[in-house]
């Protein structure tokens, strides 16, 4: 089954791809590995998921706004790669969550992006290496701003 039919199988869509706000490319491919620059959890309108965890937001906001990223991140791969079948696996991400200095379920918020791909590619393939950090601030206020390394065919 095509990662875009379970996609649609989990009833998921994908947001548009975000538009870049920097000096920087939202994707570069080197050879056969794609690497994404951080990317926040856009929604279809536009709209942005902001917040601090521990104040503004708890953890299963941040958990969403986590899983949201990863779908602008896919997003990304659609409209630069053309099928998200040509991503082989998960190699690494890592996240940043702007969050109050006592927060310390950095990694359990980023699971809301690593379990998507989990569930889109399996465990074998789906699940990377990680890394995730509390931040002071992150860009426009977001919760979370994810990046990450896949595997190309």
């Amino acid at each position: 089954m095509s990662i875009e039919a379970k996609l649609e199988e989990m009833n998921l869509a994908l947001p548009p791809a975000p538009p870049q706000a920097g000096v920087y490319q939202s994707m570069l491919l080197v050879g056969d590995h794609a690497y994404y620059s951080g990317h926040v959890p856009l929604l279809a309108d536009g709209s942005l998921l902001t917040g601090k965890v521990g104040e503004e937001i708890d953890l299963a906001g941040a958990q969403a706004a986590a899983r949201q990223v990863g779908l602008c991140i896919l997003a990304t791969a659609k409209n630069k790669l053309g099928s998200l079948d040509r991503i082989k696996r998960v190699v690494k991400l890592f996240g940043m969550v702007n969050c109050v200095p006592d927060f310390t379920q950095h990694p359990q918020v980023i699971n809301g992006c690593s379990e998507l791909f989990r569930d889109l590619w399996g465990p074998e393939l789906g699940v990377g290496v990680r890394s995730a950090m509390g931040a002071g601030s992150l860009p426009a206020n977001v919760s979370v701003e994810i990046e990450g390394v896949f595997l190309i065919d």
